[in-house]
């Protein structure tokens, strides 16, 4: 594994085919199976996926177990990183009748979005795994699933479909508005949860490529280029920099969203 995800991109790059040019990095370029081929191979990104969830599982259950009235500091780390989803996103878009049993929902997709996007800037990984769609589209059906349970249990079939309609609407203009709702709550919700964290974080990580790799082909041509070579890696530093910033934002994002659709389900009128 170690830098494969960004090494092998750049070493492509930087001597593209032996014809000397530069060549721009490509989605296919980040196509890294381990076991296999096609669509049932292992790759990089799952096996990093896995071991993201038995580094939370690990570091939660031993920080737990050593709870004291004076916390040490790795836990009083972790409480004020589960207040921070327990009280400044779940208590916050949920309300405070309902929000307690849908913390550990939201706090594991916090940590776990958290962990994998920083994974794009953190040695040996140098790759984001949400930035392959398959694993944002998995947490949104997770997410899916559980406003649309929820809202149906509380409301019942009928009232579910009933409540998407927004109050004191003119009958005449229901026909028009409830397919819109229908397409809003059924397809674009989880559509722009999914597209919206893999896109940033794919994009991201392209840009990041983008920069090293041109680095590293400044460093093969003359001097002029060397020279050139200097603020391309800075700039490819700047941007690591940045997109760290963007990982947490999207974690965030994507639990606060979850929060809100929980939230709109639950409540007693649309």
């Amino acid at each position: 594994m170690s830098l494969n995800a960004l090494a092998a991109p750049v070493a492509s790059f930087a001597s593209a085919e032996g014809d000397g040019e530069f060549h721009t990095p490509t989605p296919n370029d980040f196509w890294l199976p381990i076991i296999g081929d096609g669509n049932w191979a292992i790759t990089e990104q799952m096996v990093w996926g896995a071991v993201s969830v038995l580094v939370l599982s690990v570091a939660f259950v031993q920080l737990s177990k050593r709870a004291a009235v004076v916390p040490t500091k790795g836990q009083w780390l972790m409480e004020g990183f589960y207040n921070f989803t327990r009280n400044g996103i779940a208590r916050d878009m949920i309300g405070s009748r309902d929000f307690l049993r849908f913390v550990p929902l939201l706090f594991s997709l916090f940590s776990l979005i958290l962990l994998n996007n920083l994974f794009g800037i953190i040695p040996p990984v140098m790759f984001p795994t949400m930035s392959k769609i398959g694993f944002p589209i998995a947490l949104t059906l997770v997410v899916y699933v559980v406003y649309h349970a929820i809202g149906i249990k509380k409301h019942g079939l009928g009232g579910y479909f009933s409540h998407m309609m927004p109050a004191g609407l003119p009958g005449w203009i229901k026909p028009v508005i409830f397919p819109l709702e229908l397409i809003t709550y059924f397809i674009t919700r989880p559509l722009t949860l999914a597209l919206r964290l893999f896109g940033n974080m794919f994009a991201g990580h392209m840009l990041i490529v983008l920069f090293v790799s041109a680095g590293a082909y400044f460093l093969t041509q003359g001097v002029a280029f060397k020279l050139l070579s200097v603020p391309t890696f800075v700039m490819a530093a700047v941007m690591t920099l940045f997109e760290g910033l963007v990982q947490f934002l999207q974690a965030y994002v994507f639990t606060l969203l979850s929060a809100s659709y929980i939230a709109g389900a639950l409540a007693d009128d649309h």
